[in-house]
């Protein structure tokens, strides 16, 4: 018999990132319900895949993220 690997995000409570646009053009939803694990998805593509980011790896992200750290550059 073949095991899933598959986490079931069926009952997640989705959250927009503060990041997120405000014209709903680029919305990032999270969820806060997997201990050791951060679901990350596409709030347009609600259906669609999502990361499952490890909350070790998140923590380091957001930081960058909130000092710029991926900021655009060369005018794109």
């Amino acid at each position: 018999m073949k095991r899933s690997n598959r986490l079931d995000l069926n009952s997640a409570r989705w959250r927009k990132s503060s990041y997120s646009n405000g014209d709903g053009a680029d919305c990032v939803e999270v969820s806060d319900d997997f201990p050791g694990l951060v679901p990350v998805r596409d709030s347009k593509d609600p259906e669609g895949p999502a990361l499952c980011i490890p909350d070790g790896a998140w923590r380091p992200f957001i930081t960058a993220v909130k000092s710029a750290a991926f900021s655009r550059r060369g005018g794109r």
